[in-house]
């Protein structure tokens, strides 16, 4: 088949090498071109091969009149998979989300899951760019997860602005389909209009510019009237091309033609009768159309357009009063019906002048959209409500909305364009206040501390008092992380506190938690501490409460509290398929599991988060991720990694004057100086951390760093500098500063350690055991060293933390015991493997999974295969010994 497509040797050879790697290697490619640039033959060769090799092919199609309708596109194309009892329930997934909230990502997890079961899929969709949002969201979530699965996915887009806000972020490999080279035009249009006139010949080559649906439609046209149009750019040569054969047709036939252009819905009945509403028309008046080949109308009642430029031409040549009439004869053909929503949107694009009723249940619309992840949809909603919103006020409001539902698609043309429209207006206090919160956490266009701390505050108390105190408390909650991370003064920190005190909340509120937590951690946090792990034992309430508890007692210093709710918030978020939340939680849950020595869970988490964050959009949170694995590096002994992640992180903080953020990159850098043993560097890259006067000060961080500072200090004879730095230290109850005068005094005046340190703290007790045993033995006291270097060996070569094992183990030889390296098993898989290997430990099948990662059943179970031989085991029985069971691990 290949020499019928005239002048695309190259892509079908691109095409043929993706199809060669099927079963082995799955993926997806998008044919990214002009408007009748030849992309759906590119699909049809596609398609043929697909057959000839014996693999299943699936199709769907994008239609402009359904862009607007949730899963439209999903349904038909999952109506093409041919059922299967193994995937019943991944159908009735995708069947449901047509008429409920479903979350986006557990409706994607079906696709994935009704693709993945054949031996073998090729994936058609033609102008993905006319695919309803919520059917685009789950077909890119799926082709960024297929690199181990059987299944090609090939898309055709239009060049435009739609493809290109579409395609910005999607991470997806592209194709651009360029016009037909002068020689292979000339032989597709000999081909197909042998018998044309030459200088008809001529004009329709130049005319087409290589274009190969524009060298068909215009030698049909050239044959038919024996000349062509005038002179337009493609593809409006085209629409024009389309729009002389509507003209042809009986006026009752291009009335229905453009009530059906305009419509968002397939039913040929309801467009007839909507068009009634119009002039008197009936279902024969379409005949005409159909014997023309521009729509075909099957046995359902199903009208489908033959080429997506008919309904474009269609709908460019329809007047403004005209499209207002039309849609608001749509409005009145269908009927209020639960869950069907388009004849408010209709109602909407009908009205002219402004009308709050129509604005409130356009809002309401747009908001379930919202919710139910179809964010296209929400944006255009949301927009036209504050087009018809009276009161400016609460115009802005909706506005606002719309823009927070730009960035979280990712569209950002639409972003900037509402972002200049709000920022013109003169603004009620409440949208100022998120605007510029936003503007600075979320496009990081700066970093104004604290300084707008103030004004927010005061815009969050101005909402209490107008009637939405669950807005505010929530506003409130989510900047408590900004005055965390501001060093805010004791003035705005009192302010935030009482801000959340007038709204009479228990003990027990997480956001009254979190406020507390991460707005005054040394004043306020000791009373946070008992809800904390009240909370933590119960493991009670939304994702929200839980990454806010979990933030919360990462903020005071109590470090398994803070693990055992981020992993309940990381359940929660992945069951309901919130993958913002979730990226935000495995931050906190790597930084942590960091600050607890524990390797190989922070390298887990943050790897997972930074993949997220680039997927959901969210480089504050990516930044913040490779700090975490920055640490875990220099925990591990990666000094070349680490060193590269704190040289990284200071880059982007220092030119947004984030300063306070940099006690982390000391932590990295101070921890890395400990691993090789470099104790003065270590304690001049650490020191800075506690020296208000310096850069990287922070009053909360510089308590993490306490037991490592120590280690610096004994290492290097700086003892003195020790103590006048911990003397130095608030005389406030927290856990973490407890932990950390105890390691000093017991590092400083060696002696019985039994009981100094509990096991919330590991790697700080391991050190201590290390360090006490390390001074027994050298007070010849060698028995009695080696309980201690045994117990600190176990701890630190089960956390990862191979330096500081290393030197133990040279401890315990030195006290006359051999103790030679293990290798652990964990340590020869990579962090994602190693997640997958231990949820397979915990008894979890493929497809659970698969569905706690977002990934194919078949790509857990390649993983596996992997994991199996570098492991050294052939059964999951196995697994569980090595993993679960080994004295290493």
């Amino acid at each position: 088949m290949d020499e019928q497509v005239i002048g695309r040797a190259d892509e079908i050879g691109r095409l043929r090498a993706r199809l060669d790697r099927l079963p082995a290697e799955g993926g997806a490619l998008v044919l990214r071109g002009d408007a009748g640039v030849g992309k759906s033959t590119l699909l049809g060769w596609a398609a043929g091969e697909a057959g000839r090799r014996g693999l299943r092919t699936v199709t769907v199609t994008g239609v402009q009149a359904e862009f607007d309708l949730p899963y439209a596109g999903l349904d038909r194309l999952v109506a093409g998979l041919p059922p299967q009892e193994s995937t019943a329930e991944a159908r009735d997934v995708v069947r449901a989300a047509l008429d409920g909230d479903l979350s986006p990502v557990r409706v994607a997890l079906a696709l994935l899951t009704l693709l993945t079961e054949s031996s073998g899929t090729l994936l058609l969709a033609d102008d993905a760019q006319w695919l309803d949002a919520a059917s685009w969201d789950a077909l890119t979530f799926v082709a960024r997860r297929l690199a181990g699965d059987p299944v090609l996915i090939l898309m055709t887009m239009r060049n435009g602005a739609e493809t290109t806000a579409r395609l910005t972020g999607a991470a997806l490999p592209e194709l651009t389909v360029e016009p037909l080279a002068a020689p292979d035009a000339a032989a597709l249009l000999d081909r197909r209009a042998p018998t044309l006139r030459p200088d008809l010949r001529d004009r329709i080559l130049a005319e087409a510019a290589g274009n190969p649906l524009g060298l068909v439609e215009l030698a049909a046209l050239g044959d038919h009237q024996g000349r062509l149009p005038e002179d337009l750019p493609l593809p409006a040569r085209l629409e024009r091309s389309f729009a002389l054969s509507v003209a042809a047709l009986p006026a009752a036939t291009q009335t229905l033609l453009q009530v059906a252009a305009f419509n968002d819905g397939s039913d040929v009945y309801e467009t007839v009768a909507a068009a009634a509403e119009l002039s008197g028309i009936t279902l024969d008046d379409l005949t005409p159309a159909v014997t023309a080949g521009l729509v075909h109308v099957d046995g359902f009642g199903t009208l489908r357009f033959r080429h997506p430029l008919v309904r474009s031409a269609l709908r460019q040549a329809v007047p403004a009063a005209r499209r207002r009439d039309i849609h608001a004869a749509l409005a009145a053909a269908i009927p209020r019906l639960p869950g069907d929503e388009r004849r408010i949107w209709h109602l909407a694009a009908a009205t002219i002048r402004p009308d709050e009723h129509i604005a409130a249940e356009l809002t309401e619309a747009a908001q379930r959209a919202r919710r139910r992840g179809m964010l296209g949809s929400a944006i255009t909603g949301l927009e036209r409500a504050a087009q018809l919103t009276p009161d400016p006020d609460v115009q802005a409001h909706r506005l606002m909305w719309a823009i927070m539902t730009a960035h979280d698609l990712g569209d950002h043309e639409t972003l900037q364009r509402l972002m200049n429209s709000l920022s013109a207006r003169t603004l009620p206090s409440t949208v100022q206040a998120r605007l510029s919160w936003f503007r600075e956490v979320m496009l990081g266009s700066g970093w104004s501390g604290a300084d707008r701390l103030v004004s927010f505050i005061e815009a969050v108390d101005q909402l209490r008092r107008e009637g939405d105190p669950e807005l505010a408390l929530t506003e409130l909650a989510g900047n408590a992380l900004r005055c965390y991370w501001s060093n805010a003064d004791e003035p705005t920190r009192t302010a935030m506190v009482d801000a959340v005190e007038r709204f009479d909340l228990p003990s027990d509120n997480a956001q009254r938690i979190a406020v507390l937590a991460m707005a005054a951690p040394l004043e306020r946090g000791p009373e946070v501490i008992a809800p904390i792990e009240r909370m933590s034992r119960r493991l009670h309430g939304t994702p929200d409460d839980l990454d806010l508890l979990s933030v919360s007692a990462s903020a005071v210093g109590s470090w398994r509290r803070s693990v055992v709710l981020c992993r309940a918030a990381a359940d929660a978020s992945r069951a309901e398929g919130r993958l913002g939340l979730l990226t935000q939680t495995l931050v906190t849950e790597a930084t942590v599991a960091g600050q607890l020595g524990d390797v190989r869970l922070a390298e887990q988490a943050a790897t997972e988060a930074i993949a997220l964050a680039e997927e959901t959009g969210q480089p504050r949170w990516a930044l913040t991720a490779s700090i975490a694995l920055g640490y875990a590096a220099a925990l591990r002994g990666d000094s070349a990694t680490a060193e590269h992640l704190a040289d990284q992180a200071e880059s982007a903080l220092l030119p947004v004057g984030a300063y306070p953020m940099l006690a982390l990159v000391q932590l990295i850098r101070g921890v890395d100086a400990l691993a090789q043993g470099r104790h003065a560097a270590a304690f001049e890259r650490l020191s800075p951390i506690f020296d208000p006067d310096d850069v990287p000060y922070h009053p909360a961080i510089r308590l993490w760093a306490v037991s490592h500072l120590a280690d610096a200090a004994v290492g290097c004879g700086r003892e003195d500098d020790l103590r006048a730095i911990v003397d130095g230290l608030p005389d406030v109850d927290l856990p973490v500063l407890r932990v950390g005068r105890a390691y000093v005094s017991a590092l400083l005046e060696p002696g019985e350690i039994e009981g100094i340190i509990d096991a919330d703290y590991p790697f700080e007790r391991a050190r201590l055991q290390h360090s006490y045993g390390s001074w027994l033995r050298r007070q010849r006291r060698v028995n009695e060293s080696r309980v201690h270097l045994r117990a600190a060996s176990t701890t630190l070569n089960a956390l990862g933390v191979t330096p500081w094992a290393e030197r133990t183990r040279a401890e315990l030889r030195a006290a006359g015991e051999s103790s030679p390296r293990r290798e652990d098993a964990r340590d020869r898989l990579t962090p994602q493997e190693l997640q997958i290997a231990m949820l397979a430990a915990d008894g979890l099948t493929n497809r659970d999974i698969g569905e706690r990662l977002f990934l194919s059943p078949r790509t857990i179970s390649t993983h596996l295969y992997r994991i199996f031989p570098k492991l050294g085991v052939s059964s999951r029985t196995e697994l569980v010994r090595t993993l679960i069971s080994d004295p290493a691990a």
